[in-house]
């Protein structure tokens, strides 16, 4: 079976799968949380690489289909933008003048004086345009294994949003659908990235090489929607793939070699698992991803940084669920609400300029059925 024709996008476990990368991302975390060291280069470079970069690829995949399918510049940034934005200004807001006071409290300290202070409306604003200009909250959070800084994923989005960017500059160039241009892009990067020093952890990590990380992950999923009426989809190359993952942890860059693989483990499996209860609706994903991180800097701050880091991590991923539930049910999930009535608003505009009302309506629930899984 080819990978397009097994693909349903109302019919598989890609939320399921994000869920999972944005755990592995909690699993990570947890080691320099609690002050704790993993002494393998192999499985920390995997350990702090495989959750960003499966997003990334899933990404890449789905982002790419949501062009092809509707490439309306407008549509495709109003989309864009009330997937990722409402939630992401919410996180800002919550943990400037609630997680950080509170933070204060724990410690003996006075948060009425930080809340009434100008730190949190700073973070929020040197913030706001996604590049993280600013990690802490007035000095906080402090006396931790990794002081000052609340929320260690946030940086990604920027270089997600750099690549929605790209796929519709693409796209308006007509490159988008041609099948050579995420190979070239994928090879390209490729080469940039033998060329840059690798990510390390820790390590200072500079833009160049977040935005080639970023495009060989990105591209190589989009890769595998524009092939997947040639890409098999089969369990034993996911197999396959993840063992080349593996073997690729012991290179300095693993992207360099498994990049693409670990793209196929994502997506294909994604796509093959049919069972109804790994087909969920309740998208948590992007806020475990975007609440992770103060959450467990918090739960440091109360001591818990004392438990071992697997202790610290199941702490920490159920303590996650609370913000990530409170996120989809009232952030995220009404943002996508609106963008289905601004969907069949503007196919009722069709239908007073000349298009058949039937036709219109028809295209508007076609895309609110295919957008739980578009992207995070």
């Amino acid at each position: 079976m080819k990978l397009g024709s097994v693909f349903d996008s109302r019919n598989n476990a890609l939320n399921a799968c994000r869920l999972a990368l944005a755990t592995e991302v909690i699993l990570f975390h947890s080691f320099p949380l609690t002050g704790r060291v993993v002494e393998s280069k192999a499985i920390l470079q995997l350990l702090f690489s495989v959750g960003v970069d499966g997003f990334f690829a899933l990404s890449g995949f789905l982002i790419t289909a949501s062009w092809l399918r509707n490439p309306d510049v407008r549509e495709y940034f109003v989309a864009r933008a009330l997937r990722i934005l409402p939630g992401y200004y919410i996180v800002l807001a919550i943990t400037a003048f609630v997680v950080a006071p509170l933070s204060v409290a724990i410690q003996g300290g006075s948060a009425a004086r930080l809340l009434f202070s100008s730190a949190p409306v700073e973070y929020v604003l040197k913030n706001s345009a996604l590049v993280q200009l600013q990690l802490d909250v007035g000095g906080t959070p402090h006396d931790i294994p990794y002081p000052g800084i609340w929320n260690a994923s946030l940086w990604s989005l920027v270089f997600e949003v750099m690549c929605y960017i790209a796929v519709a500059g693409l796209g308006l160039l007509g490159l988008a659908s041609r099948r050579w241009t995420a190979p070239v892009i994928l090879i390209l990067a490729t080469i940039a990235a033998i060329m840059l020093p690798p990510l390390t952890f820790p390590g200072l990590w500079t833009i160049p090489q977040l935005a080639v990380r970023s495009a060989i992950m990105f591209s190589a999923g989009a890769l595998l929607y524009q092939w997947r009426d040639r890409i098999p989809a089969r369990w034993s190359l996911v197999a396959v793939s993840v063992v080349i993952v593996l073997f690729s942890g012991m290179l300095p860059d693993y992207r360099v070699l498994g990049a693409l693989p670990l793209a196929y483990a994502v997506v294909v499996s994604g796509v093959l698992i049919k069972n109804k209860r790994m087909n969920i609706h309740t998208d948590l994903s992007y806020g475990v991803y975007i609440y992770a991180s103060p959450t467990q800097q918090l739960l440091a701050v109360a001591g818990l940084y004392a438990l071992n880091p697997f202790v610290f991590f199941g702490v920490s991923a159920v303590a996650t669920l609370i913000p990530a539930a409170f996120s989809w049910f009232l952030i995220e999930k009404r943002a996508l609400a609106l963008k289905s009535r601004l969907k069949r608003k503007r196919a009722t505009s069709a239908g007073t300029l000349g298009v058949e009302p039937a036709v219109a309506d028809s295209v508007a629930l076609r895309e609110r059925a295919l957008s739980p899984h578009e992207d995070s």
